[in-house]
């Protein structure tokens, strides 16, 4: 039987620890910080992968930009009456996603520029290349352009359109662009064209600036992208999220997971998880409690005198200890009175208020009795 209640409370122990080791790993997972690849390329950024410093240089140079927290459809359909240069950074090195309505918004004379695009390949270029105008560009990778056709994808179907390159090596393209209708792409195979690690470099801040501001459009930036959201678009894509995760989620996880918390609050039966523990009683002090029942004994029957022969007998040895007598048995009053006197400087009538023998007193005079005995050991000599 004992044998069962160890392994009980050892199986306990078990689960409490696994549940432990589990809560732990979830706060982990969700509370410990974590970085956000969506930021890189991002016009608020500060960071060497960002674009701050890019856009305070274009608002030095007078052409200030605008930045765009709304999915890309909504920018293009709202920008039918005006010509606009819209840029994005995939910094995720996706392919490009170009969707009908963004073609048909180029094809009405706008300019879509986007950085990190194309299926670019390794080449035998060095890492680290200066091109024409001083532009610095950190990637082997190249993209091979034919003169005839450049592939741009449309949802499951690929467009072909013919590319110009503005950027080149030996190597092959590196920026080029594509005509359709009255619009043009521009295209460059690294996101990092004029992000801020490059703003000690010549080129690559002038050459953004010159692909943005070819046709004199409006310039916005695309920063939905990077996870900046207008207040009302984050609550409704919240909001949807949370909605569509609940249709997709299957029922069978959530009734094991329902399952598994409800036989947790069972076997908890609120309270605390391990073993009862039982109320202890104090532990009586069997000194204390006798010295108070002789107490109220010696009270009750009015003997004073055994309180001020056992405790006048206690303090006198006391005093004798201090004076440098015996301090195991009573000495003389007279040798007692002629050490007082001597190494108190004291009159020897103090002394003998608190010797009496055999003396019955009220309970005011004990209590005045041992006032005086304070007294007197206030004028011993400290050992």
């Amino acid at each position: 039987m004992r044998k069962e209640s160890v392994l009980k409370r050892i199986d306990r122990r078990i689960l409490a620890g696994g549940l432990a080791i589990a809560t732990l790993i979830l706060l982990t997972l969700f509370i410990a910080p974590k970085s956000n690849p969506q930021i890189s390329g991002s016009t608020f950024s500060r960071a060497p992968d960002g674009y701050g410093a890019w856009s305070a240089y274009m608002e030095r140079q007078g052409t200030p930009i605008s930045r765009w927290q709304k999915p890309s459809e909504a920018f293009v359909s709202s920008r039918k009456g005006t010509k606009t240069t819209f840029l994005q950074v995939n910094t995720g090195w996706l392919p490009f996603s170009f969707s009908q309505a963004e073609r048909e918004w180029v094809q009405r004379g706008n300019t879509l520029v986007v950085l990190g695009a194309g299926t670019p390949s390794a080449t035998e270029a060095s890492f680290t290349t200066i091109q024409e105008g001083g532009v610095r560009i950190d990637t082997g990778r190249r993209e091979k352009l034919t003169d005839q056709k450049s592939p741009i994808a449309d949802g499951n179907e690929t467009l072909f359109y013919r590319g110009e390159p503005l950027l080149r090596d030996r190597y092959g393209t590196i920026v080029w662009e594509t005509a359709i209708g009255k619009g043009r792409v521009i295209y460059s195979i690294t996101p990092f064209l004029a992000a801020n690690a490059y703003q000690d470099e010549p080129g690559n801040f002038a050459l953004l600036e010159k692909l943005v501001k070819q046709n004199g459009n409006a310039i916005w930036v695309d920063e939905y992208l990077h996870g900046y959201k207008e207040a009302e678009v984050a609550q409704r894509e919240d909001a949807q999220n949370w909605f569509i995760y609940l249709l997709k989620t299957p029922l069978l996880p959530v009734t094991v997971q329902a399952g598994v918390l409800l036989l947790v609050l069972i076997w908890a039966s609120n309270r605390r998880f391990g073993q009862p523990v039982p109320l202890t009683e104090l532990a009586t002090e069997n000194s204390s409690a006798y010295i108070k029942a002789l107490a109220g004994v010696l009270h009750q029957a009015n003997r004073s005198e055994f309180v001020v022969d056992v405790v006048g007998r206690e303090e006198q040895l006391g005093i004798q200890r201090s004076l440098g007598l015996s301090d195991s048995q009573l000495v003389d009053t007279a040798t007692l009175k002629a050490a007082w006197m001597q190494q108190t400087g004291r009159p020897e009538e103090e002394l003998e208020q608190i010797l009496p023998r055999g003396l019955h007193f009220s309970a005011q005079d004990l209590l005045a009795w041992l006032s005086r005995v304070q007294e007197i050991k206030k004028h011993l000599p400290r050992s």
